[in-house]
């Protein structure tokens, strides 16, 4: 283990908010840092600026939760090219993006900020359930796809949402077997995405 109490407070800070990052642990952290301290002055100080305009000029979308520029829509739900009868539900804004590269899906999106997870105290006033009930109701959606992981909560986050929703002139489907099972849609890639949605059926509620 890197003993970071040996360089300066900056320093030890910076790795210890790298180290935050999914996978990169103290020892990657160190080094990352130290590799900045090697840049000119102002990379450095770009840098910072950089991270510090998310905190500044980054919000979420007030319509469909993706990230955009603080005050206004992102660049999808403004989109005139984009099939706009049709949200693909996705629990996380990587999420949508991945989906975004895989060209498969030109319509709209709404992201959950989550999926439910009763036992993390994770329900349905936790997540942007509210907000596409409203979207559903004020604009002309044909179709809900429902893009969340195929693990237990994903699965049981479907369900919800599909009981919920059903409706005369609505139809909603869920993305096909290209994802397997228990898996997390973060991770997939965009090829098995293009034949999850290109193959989506349509769930009946009973």
């Amino acid at each position: 283990m890197p003993i970071i109490s040996a360089y300066p407070e900056p320093i030890q800070q910076a790795i210890a908010y790298l180290s935050h990052l999914p996978g990169i642990g103290s020892r990657s952290a160190e080094r990352m840092v130290l590799s900045m301290m090697t840049w000119k002055p102002e990379e450095r100080e770009g840098l910072g600026c950089a991270i510090a305009a998310l905190a500044s000029k980054v919000a979420h979308c007030p319509i469909c939760g993706n990230y955009t520029e603080v005050g206004h829509p992102c660049h999808i739900c403004t989109s005139e090219a984009r099939q706009r009868d049709i949200i693909c539900v996705v629990e996380q804004v990587p999420q949508l993006h991945i989906i975004e590269k895989s060209g498969s899906y030109k319509g709209l999106y709404h992201v959950l900020g989550g999926k439910l997870s009763p036992m993390n105290g994770k329900g349905p006033n936790d997540l942007r359930i509210a907000e596409l009930a409203q979207r559903l109701e004020g604009e002309a959606i044909k179709e809900l796809l429902l893009a969340l992981s195929p693990d237990i909560e994903g699965e049981a986050t479907a369900n919800y949402l599909a009981q919920l929703f059903t409706r005369p002139g609505l139809t909603i489907t869920r993305i096909a077997s290209g994802v397997p099972i228990g898996a997390d849609l973060t991770f997939a890639d965009s090829a098995t995405l293009a034949t999850a949605i290109s193959g989506r059926r349509v769930i009946t509620m009973n």
